[in-house]
């Protein structure tokens, strides 16, 4: 889980980043989860990975700005999708019973953040973006 979550994300931004410092030029954009600030019970691996992206994305936010590379971590909340199809639905209603505003995002809502940070903000680094209402 930590490997797949953290230490992947990692190894991907160094992969990217290293044709970014060349650009002098770039943005990372990892996707974390409520679970990283809020983590459930059974699973300390998983928000232990998510909650590590936060941490990564400040330090390379850090590391990378002087080279005009900006990193950012986006938390997109519950979405309906094919894997979370599966859950019963007396746990879906209880996530959305979380929520403020009574709705979850929708996936295209959630590319259209995305789109606006990389394409609106140029000046936006080091943040953790929370999406949803809880």
């Amino acid at each position: 889980m930590i490997g797949d979550n953290l230490n992947g994300a990692a190894y991907c931004a160094r992969a990217v980043s290293r044709r970014m410092l060349r650009r002098r030029h770039g943005h990372i954009v990892f996707v974390s989860s409520y679970s990283a600030l809020h983590p459930p019970i059974g699973q300390a691996a998983y928000a232990a990975a998510k909650s590590g992206l936060l941490g990564l994305a400040r330090s390379l936010a850090r590391e990378l700005g002087a080279a005009g590379i900006r990193v950012n971590t986006v938390m997109p909340g519950f979405l309906e999708t094919r894997m979370t199809a599966g859950l019963p639905p007396q746990r879906v209603q209880a996530v959305l019973g979380e929520h403020a505003l009574g709705r979850f995002n929708q996936v295209g809502e959630v590319a259209e953040f995305l789109h606006f940070l990389h394409t609106r903000l140029p000046h936006t680094s080091g943040q953790v973006f929370q999406l949803d209402s809880r």
